[in-house]
């Protein structure tokens, strides 16, 4: 089969599948990135988050992660929901970023992701390759851009013109050559929204983000004590955080999402929940097959804690 048809099968059979869009990107070693990436860590930007020094090589070259890949096939779902947008009108409950509302996206991903790679295998012949959803040293907003499917915005998530930075990301990493898209171009113009927004000034300067400073990464990766003086700024967010998505220009007229998987759970829009008062088990019962697991009961109940505090 030739390299266009299969492009076009290939990307027909995501959207099947429920992907809001896939494009596909060059293979090839990411230069400009890895001094960024190189800069960023000698910084200490990412915290406690060691594993981000791991694997460079393999980070910034996909054909030293999966040797002999030829393409990196980028997809992305989107997640947005009213649901979630009436329930955060109510200012006077403790919140759980909207990625996180529904099942898993991790386990959303791999079986779609999977379906794709056996359909590729069985359009294209004997193929090589693997599948990464979050799951391994990959750039996936940097390929997602390559790829076509948005641009990195300048608080470091990737927006896109149809569903604003409402979605996940996934790839395949394959020896199989395609029609490879244009990169996205920046969009952001001179709007600085999110940076003005951060209320801890995570986003110390467009498209350069503190880890160490960001709600998402104070409630979900430090897994010490939080310093004394974030505790007041992360405010209502007990696990995560959507400040600057939810004042981007682009996140106000992006297109809803449609996957039933994503959508969020009805347990976790209660507004009268006392989440720091639930008992391990409900918390295994509530949050099973949720992103949210990633935290510990502990560290949880801990978080839910200061978000009621700082409501009160």
């Amino acid at each position: 089969m030739d390299t266009l048809a299969a492009t076009i099968k290939v990307r027909q059979k995501a959207r099947d599948l429920g992907f809001d869009q896939c494009g596909f990107a060059k293979a090839e070693p990411l230069d400009q990135e890895a001094f960024r990436l190189e800069n960023w860590l000698n910084q200490n930007l990412h915290g406690t988050m060691s594993w981000m020094e791991n694997h460079f090589e393999k980070r910034i070259d996909p054909t030293k992660l999966v040797p002999g890949c030829k393409s990196i096939v980028s997809v992305i779902m989107n997640y947005r929901f009213e649901e979630n947008e009436e329930f955060d009108l109510i200012g006077t409950v403790p919140k759980i970023a909207k990625y996180a509302r529904g099942r898993d996206y991790h386990k959303v991903f791999k079986n779609r992701l999977k379906h794709l790679f056996k359909f590729t295998k069985e359009l294209i012949g004997d193929i090589n390759g693997r599948i990464f959803v979050d799951s391994a040293p990959v750039m996936d907003k940097v390929w997602a851009q390559r790829a076509g499917n948005g641009w990195i915005g300048k608080n470091s998530n990737l927006l896109n013109k149809t569903h604003g930075s409402w979605f996940l990301i996934g790839e395949m990493i394959i020896d199989v050559p395609f029609v490879y898209d244009y990169p996205e171009t920046d969009h952001c113009g001179n709007c600085t929204e999110c940076i003005d927004a951060c209320p801890t000034d995570a986003i110390h300067e467009p498209y350069r983000v503190d880890s160490n400073r960001c709600i998402s990464y104070l409630t979900i990766e430090l897994k010490e004590k939080m310093d004394r003086e974030f505790e007041e700024l992360v405010g209502e967010w007990m696990f995560g955080c959507d400040i600057c998505q939810d004042v981007c220009p682009w996140n106000r007229k992006a297109n809803y999402g449609s996957h039933d998987d994503l959508k969020p759970r009805s347990s976790l829009l209660d507004p009268n929940k006392k989440w720091s008062q639930i008992s391990k088990d409900e918390f295994e019962t509530i949050f099973q097959g949720s992103a949210v697991r990633r935290a510990s009961y502990s560290q949880f109940i801990h978080q839910a804690k200061i978000a009621e505090t700082n409501i009160r």
